[in-house]
Formats: structure tokens, C-alpha cells, sequence
């Protein structure tokens, strides 16, 4: 094989209780990156289109990712890559996860699938390091074993795929603005009350056992945060106004993906997922912003190859 075409999925992570813990990837929107063995060893980027991104081998996310992994597999090949983005860096939607994961998984198949998932997401979260200053593992870990994961432990760490309900449905709308991860960290705080502790891990294995139960109104029930959604919607415009339009509408919950802007909201079925989608337009229509919107299923995939 000299050649791989591979969409790398968009994922929302912490998912209202599960901060830096549970994520999961979308069918909606994602990146296409195309690999292309070289004699030469190293890697090139040929192209980049869909974003403003550096060219720069050591500070882009999907390229330092492949040098990595050829180094480590010491390679005697190298890849060129070109990198579509099909949404925009700072989304909340793990944009340098798509870019990171989508080129582990990618080298991998030129290493005869040498390495596991487990070991991808290690090499993924590097790219996270890169990007963002941050061993994340919850994007790279949700694109890379599709549908819902819990990042069970980080020393040693631990992955566990989670079902997902047939049903569910997510929607979500992008405002038009840039927060940038390292911002949204800074305003979370440092000290967090025992009850609100409790709350917190209760909702997440609430979470956990609604999707093992397909029990859609436990899963309803746990997607509350009272600790990192409190201190970050201020970031985010109009951010109660779309979540209380989304759950008068019928949504199961709603929350912000990632570290923003982008709100999500989880739903029971295709005609809920309409409805909602139609009460978050019409709330942020009128508010000067600009937005997109998408309903998706949860991809539970992952990493799909197109040529």
C-alpha cells in the first residue's frame, strides 16, 4: 500500500459531567487526510485546505504525530499528507484531535496495523501536546475507537468503549466565535466543594449505566455539570438561552462540547433531534452572531477509510 484517504470523525468531549473523561465522535463533520509513502524518510506536508494551519512539521498536530510514530516503529519509509479540515480549529469539536488521531490512525496502516488503538491514542495525544499544551485524551480516544469512551485512567492509561443507544441523535450549533482551550482552562476553579464532587461523579455513572441500559431518561437525568459549565458558559453568548430552548424542545440534555464555543444537545430519535435543532436556530437567529448547525448520529466507528 502506497496510498490511504481516511475521514477522521469530529467529537464532543467532557459531555456535560465527564470533564476531561468521556467524549464521543460524530458522523456529521470531520477531516480528510490523505497519506502517501515516500522513499525519503520523515514527513512533508503537501497540503493543508479548510484552515489556517502551520506547514511547520514539529508545530502541526497530524505531523508531528507521524514523525513520531515513524520513529518509534523506526520506519524506513516516510509519508507525505495532505490535510483537509471540514470544521474550523478552536470549535470545541476537536480540531487538532481529528488532525492528530486521523494521522495515527493513518501511519498505522502503512505499519501494518502495528500498533493498538490504545497505543494510537498515546501517540494521538501527543499531537494534543502540540496543539494545545495538553495531554488530552478524551477527543483523540472518542475518533479513534468511535462511538462514546470513557478515559477510565491517565497513569496507566485506560480506555473503555461504551455502548450507544440506537436512538441517539446529537445536535449542535457552533457560534461563530474562538475560545481557546488555554483561556477556558484558566477560568475553571481550583477548589471544588465535596456535594458538588459527589453530584459530579454520581451524574457520570448515571451516564455510564444510561448507555449500557438504553435508559434514556437516566441518561437525561445525569447530563448535569456543576463544575465546569458554571465557570465556562459566560464564554459562550446566548449559552442558557440555547440550552433552555433546547430541553423546552424535547432534547435530553445540553452542555458545551469541548471547552466551547460549540453547544450540543443529545436527543431521543430522529424527530426530537429536528425539533430541537429548529428551537436552537430560531433562539440564535436574531442574536448578530453567525453559527452553524448540524445533527448528527454518534459515529461509532471511528476512523473510516475512503480510498
Amino acid at each position: 500500500m502506497n496510498y490511504l484517504k481516511i475521514f477522521s470523525p469530529a467529537t464532543v468531549a467532557n459531555v456535560s459531567c465527564g470533564f476531561d473523561s468521556m467524549g464521543f465522535a460524530v458522523d456529521a463533520i470531520g477531516d480528510e487526510m490523505t497519506f502517501t509513502k515516500t522513499v525519503e524518510k520523515g514527513v512533508k506536508i503537501i497540503s493543508i485546505t479548510g484552515a489556517d494551519l502551520t506547514y511547520d512539521v514539529d508545530k502541526n498536530a497530524a505531523s508531528a504525530v507521524v514523525q513520531k510514530i515513524l520513529q518509534a516503529a523506526k520506519a524506513d519509509f516516510g509519508i507525505e499528507l495532505t490535510i483537509h479540515k471540514g470544521f474550523s480549529p478552536g470549535s470545541g469539536l476537536g480540531s487538532s484531535a481529528a488532525s492528530a488521531a486521523g494521522a495515527a490512525f493513518g501511519v498505522n496502516k502503512f505499519l501494518d496495523s502495528k500498533y493498538s488503538d490504545l497505543e494510537l491514542t498515546k501517540f494521538a495525544m501527543f499531537g494534543e501536546e502540540v496543539a494545545c499544551g495538553s495531554e488530552i485524551a478524551d477527543n483523540v480516544a472518542a475518533a479513534i475507537y468511535g462511538g462514546f469512551v470513557l478515559v477510565r485512567s491517565y497513569d496507566p492509561l485506560e480506555i473503555v468503549k461504551l455502548p450507544v443507544p440506537e436512538q441517539l441523535r446529537v445536535v449542535a450549533i457552533h457560534p461563530q466565535i474562538a475560545i481557546k482551550t488555554k483561556d477556558a482552562r484558566e477560568v475553571l476553579p481550583t477548589n471544588i466543594p465535596l456535594k458538588d464532587a459527589i453530584t459530579q461523579w454520581a451524574n457520570v455513572g448515571g451516564l455510564v449505566s444510561g448507555l449500557f441500559t438504553n435508559n434514556y431518561q437516566l441518561i437525561s437525568n445525569s447530563l448535569v455539570d456543576v463544575i465546569v459549565e458554571p465557570a465556562r458558559k459566560s464564554l459562550i453568548p446566548f449559552f442558557d438561552d440555547v440550552k433552555n430552548s433546547a430541553i423546552q424542545a424535547g432534547a435530553l440534555g445540553a452542555g458545551i462540547s469541548g471547552s466551547g464555543p460549540t453547544i450540543f444537545a443529545l436527543c431521543q430519535g430522529d424527530k426530537s433531534a429536528e425539533k430541537v435543532y429548529k428551537a436552537i436556530e430560531e433562539t440564535y437567529k436574531n442574536t448578530q452572531i453567525n453559527f452553524e448547525m448540524f445533527i448528527s448520529k454518534v459515529n461509532q466507528e471511528g476512523m473510516k477509510i475512503l480510498e
